[in-house]
């Protein structure tokens, strides 16, 4: 038994020290213009999903969803998603076109999120995919009004959002500032 443990002890080390030096190698490419491998995207996507779910946890539930938290949240998405993630209607910036991992059109990723998860991945963001951390710009309030958006936008057709665009920006409302 004591032959086992030292053996499983050293195996630990060895990959440890492997480890190390496959860090400090720099063989690891990090490039952006790179897509990661399908076992480098299984890590990543797993290691994502079970961290926001876990995270989410503690995140309470949602508060009723109204058409002012609806509106607001669209003044948040069209300012500071559309860059990233596109819309209806609107094709991802440069920047969002350069991104590694791709940010997801939410349209469809909104559907394998409950509302608690999008919040906590809004408000904390997601390290190495650009998603930043709203929460340190954005009270709880807002980034709830940010969910309430992105709930209605699978099946939000061009035309509603444009609507929206011009009820948001067109005259009775101006574009917002970000705290």
């Amino acid at each position: 038994m004591v032959r086992f443990i030292a053996g499983v002890v050293g195996a630990l080390v060895v990959l440890g020290i492997a480890g190390v030096a496959y860090v400090y190698s720099g063989w690891f490419d990090v490039a952006a213009s790179r897509s990661d491998n399908s076992l480098e995207r299984w890590a990543l996507n797993t290691t994502m999903k079970r961290s926001v779910v876990a995270g989410a946890r503690s995140v309470g539930d949602p508060p009723p969803f109204s058409d002012e938290m609806f509106k607001d949240g669209f003044e948040h998405y069209d300012e500071m998603c559309t860059v990233c993630h596109g819309g209806p209607g609107i094709e991802r910036s440069e920047i969002g076109k350069g991104l590694n991992p791709q940010a997801p059109n939410l349209t469809d990723a909104v559907k394998a999120w409950t509302p608690r998860q999008l919040f906590w991945i809004i408000k904390h963001g997601v390290k190495m995919t650009g998603m930043p951390s709203f929460g340190a710009t954005h009270d709880d309030d807002d980034v709830w009004s940010i969910v309430a958006f992105v709930e209605k936008l699978p099946g939000m057709s061009v035309e509603q959002y444009r609507q929206l665009k011009q009820e948001s920006f067109g005259g009775t409302r101006e574009p917002m500032t970000h705290h």
